[in-house]
């Protein structure tokens, strides 16, 4: 009885498929695919251009003795945070503090001989008047008091270098940032002055901190017509506003401006490079970092659509649209960046195209087949 039932149920089935397949037949051709289309949503937005690149340090110096000597001190710990000024290696004091003493008894001896050449020169002047000595006489006492005047500059111009060089053995930090390790532990000789003086540490600021980047020939070109045209303002004279986010950051939180744009491109990458300069309060950011970088690029009256209403086809990208007849038609486009999680068309399309938004899947929506459109609307995607 069942196997008799089941027979039953397939012959109707095959009744219903043969006439389904009669009506169509009847009507001349399969019903027309339903798409759903909508105009290109219609914004001004602001346009930013990406780019790869990574923080700089803004400054950045090489710690070195000023004077050869025996370091006695270490004064911090690697790797923290110094203020500019701050006491970094004492090297030992004594043999300069000697150079001191040295000196400013030298200056005394000198200040004594010009006491009293000024002396042997005022009573020289009284003889003369009375014809007791020479005109001669007196002109050399004259230079003798030139020449001890002399000495004792020179004296007191070497105890000024010696109080220098005495100063010079406490070596402090020439600006404020993040410290590195130490180069030379404490009883160590160094060798101070100029060409050969140890490399003891180095400091980098951390407080602002700059990006630096490469932009092509074409961009710095394309920004340069657009100062002409008076459309942007040049990075050189304006401190535009950039946004930069790291590899792990999904949004671009971290807001800075353009300071620097270099004077000339560089032959070999045919790029010019930019640097941008960011608050870092919190000194998260370390130089060396990699990030990427948007640059303010001017505002657009824009199109967009979803991105997933352009289709490849091969090198060109392509929209399909629904024409006055119904009919699929492709349209090439050149699109732009995402904004507001759509895709930016720079041209290609008319305010009042249908793109079709949904039924691209379907393989019978193909160019210059006819489909049943269906009212939809473009709009940003809601953030989670």
């Amino acid at each position: 009885m069942r196997r008799v039932l089941n027979t039953c149920q397939r012959s109707a089935f095959t009744l219903v498929v043969a006439a389904a397949a009669t009506h169509a037949l009847a009507q001349g051709a399969p019903p027309a695919p339903p798409v759903q289309v909508s105009a290109p949503l219609a914004k001004k937005i602001t346009l930013w251009d990406e780019y790869t690149g990574r923080f700089e340090a803004r400054e950045q110096v090489e710690v070195r003795a000023r004077v050869s000597g025996f370091i006695e001190k270490v004064h911090f710990r690697d790797g923290q945070v110094v203020n500019k000024g701050d006491l970094l290696f004492s090297i030992d004091q004594r043999p300069f503090q000697l150079s001191v003493d040295a000196a400013r008894a030298d200056v005394e001896r000198a200040k004594a001989q010009v006491a009293l050449a000024e002396n042997e020169v005022e009573r020289a002047e009284g003889l003369t008047r009375n014809q007791t000595i020479t005109a001669r006489d007196l002109d050399q006492r004259k230079a003798n008091l030139a020449s001890a005047r002399a000495s004792q500059q020179a004296a007191e111009a070497n105890l000024k270098q010696a109080e220098l060089n005495l100063e010079w053995t406490e070596v402090r930090a020439p600006i404020g940032g993040r410290i590195s390790d130490k180069r030379v532990d404490a009883g160590n000789l160094i060798t101070g002055a100029q060409g050969g003086a140890t490399l003891l540490t180095n400091i980098i600021s951390v407080d602002p901190i700059n990006f630096v980047f490469e932009a092509s020939e074409a961009d710095y070109l394309r920004y340069s017509r657009l100062m002409q045209s008076g459309d942007r303002p040049s990075s050189r004279e304006k401190p535009l506003p950039v946004r930069v986010r790291l590899a792990d950051e999904p949004e671009w939180k971290r807001e800075g401006q353009m300071e620097f744009v270099d004077n000339q491109l560089n032959a070999r990458s045919g790029t010019i490079r930019g640097r941008a300069i960011f608050a870092n309060k919190d000194q998260f950011l370390t130089a060396g970092t990699f990030g990427r970088l948007q640059l303010y690029s001017g505002e657009l009256d824009a199109l967009l659509i979803p991105d997933a209403s352009i289709v490849s086809d091969q090198t060109s990208k392509l929209v399909f649209v629904v024409g006055a007849d119904n009919k699929v038609m492709p349209k090439p486009v050149v699109p732009g960046p995402i904004v507001e999680g759509l895709r930016v068309i720079r041209s290609g399309l008319a305010a009042g195209d249908r793109v079709i938004i949904n039924g691209l899947a379907n393989p019978m929506v193909r160019p210059g087949v006819a489909v049943t459109p269906q009212p939809g609307e473009i709009k940003a995607p809601a953030r989670p």
